[in-house]
């Protein structure tokens, strides 16, 4: 199972999606779709990767971009000269490789930039901020520009250009930003907002240090759901009260707020709010069928930004009896999705996961394709919709 697999699995207790029936689709000319799955673009086989997703008229691919986690980080260690991409600590050949497959199918790539190296926070590991922001401006500065179009690999290729950016992955989620909330004073505290407020202007800063034009960088990619239960065994942070914990830290900068608005049940559609919790209370959720919700405090809080929802999809019985829905719902319940987005002025993107299932059964099972590599109906489905 891919490194991105096993921070999934363990999302799959919390993790929501949302979708409903729907007819005919076609994409807005500004609503771009794309495809994200990692274990196909960086640790598969790329060349059948990228053409599949030219296949299924994918416009955008996203890619986890390693900071310092895995066995693809690009800084494990620290590097001398931190601005320059070609400081020899860098290592970015699996990323150079795979934006060169990108271009060469015609997919635009949306970096997601993640994972804290050990010299950046005194070895707490990748899901704690850097202990100096800098130390991560630099680095997305220095990635911006091995990016920008005008920078020659180490095979003396130029590289083609990325001009999409998100900082981060679902800081809401422990899974990817810990702690959540820490005690000061007597009163819980939202951590994760404070360190990802800093996280975010650090990337937003670096990228566009670059001055290089075309560049977006969007923050969030926020997990559906949170308990906002400081102390708890596993504390979380809904959409919602993360954006406002968030606005509250001061000056917080982006181009674009993501959003990862998965179902919660198989039975929960996309065009119908969640439901409230049993005890009665109202649903923090933020899923397709409330998006509105996320899209007005938003506006609220930062202004008339632009939406983009980084991560979405789907799992099928079969396999996965416990959260998947028959084929042939997936293929309904994506078009569902994209008339939603299509409708919604505010949304310029959206990126289904994955391209084809995970092996592991507890793994994703929300491809296009089935892990033998038979298409499903929602391949046609995504192929059909007019880009």
């Amino acid at each position: 199972m891919s490194n991105r697999a096993r921070f999934l699995a363990a999302l799959v207790a919390t993790a929501a999606l949302a979708v409903g029936a729907a007819s005919t689709v076609s994409a807005a000319p500004g609503l771009q779709v794309g495809l994200f799955d990692d274990a196909q673009t960086l640790y598969g086989t790329p060349e059948v990767a990228f053409g599949g997703m030219k296949d299924a008229r994918a416009q955008v691919v996203r890619i986890s971009l390693y900071w310092g986690f895995g066995p693809l980080a690009v800084a494990a260690k620290r590097p001398a000269a931190p601005t320059n991409p070609a400081d020899p600590a860098y290592n970015w050949a699996s990323y150079d490789r795979a934006v060169q497959h990108a271009n060469a199918n015609g997919l635009k790539v949306l970096f997601s930039i993640w994972g804290t190296p050990d010299w950046a926070n005194g070895g707490k590991g990748p899901r704690n901020a850097p202990s100096n922001p800098v130390d991560l401006q630099n680095f997305a500065y220095a990635a911006a520009k091995r990016y920008s179009g005008v920078f020659s690999g180490a095979d003396k290729r130029l590289i083609p250009p990325v001009r999409y950016w998100l900082a981060w992955n679902e800081p809401n989620n422990p899974a990817f930003l810990q702690p959540q909330f820490v005690r000061k004073g007597g009163a819980w505290v939202s951590q994760a907002a404070v360190d990802y407020a800093k996280i975010c202007n650090a990337i937003y800063n670096g990228v566009h240090l670059t001055a290089f034009t075309g560049e977006k960088v969007a923050c969030g990619g926020t997990s559906p759901r949170g308990n906002n239960a400081p102390g708890s065994s596993r504390s979380s942070t809904s959409p919602v009260a993360f954006l406002r914990a968030l606005a509250k830290t001061g000056t917080v900068k982006f181009d674009a707020w993501a959003h990862h608005p998965y179902y919660g049940k198989p039975t929960e559609l996309p065009n119908k709010p969640p439901p409230a919790p049993a005890n009665g209370a109202a649903s923090t959720a933020v899923t397709l069928g409330n998006i509105d919700s996320l899209i007005g405090e938003v506006t609220k809080l930062f202004g008339a930004k632009r939406i983009w929802i980084t991560e979405y999809g789907y799992q099928t019985n079969p396999p996965d009896t416990q959260f998947g829905v028959t084929l042939a719902n997936q293929a309904k319940y994506l078009k569902t999705a994209f008339a939603i987005a299509k409708a919604n002025p505010r949304i310029d993107l959206l990126v289904w996961f994955l391209l084809r299932d995970e092996p592991d059964i507890n793994g994703w099972q929300s491809g296009l394709i089935s892990a033998s590599g038979a298409k499903k109906p929602a391949h046609a489905a995504f192929k059909a919709l007019v880009h």
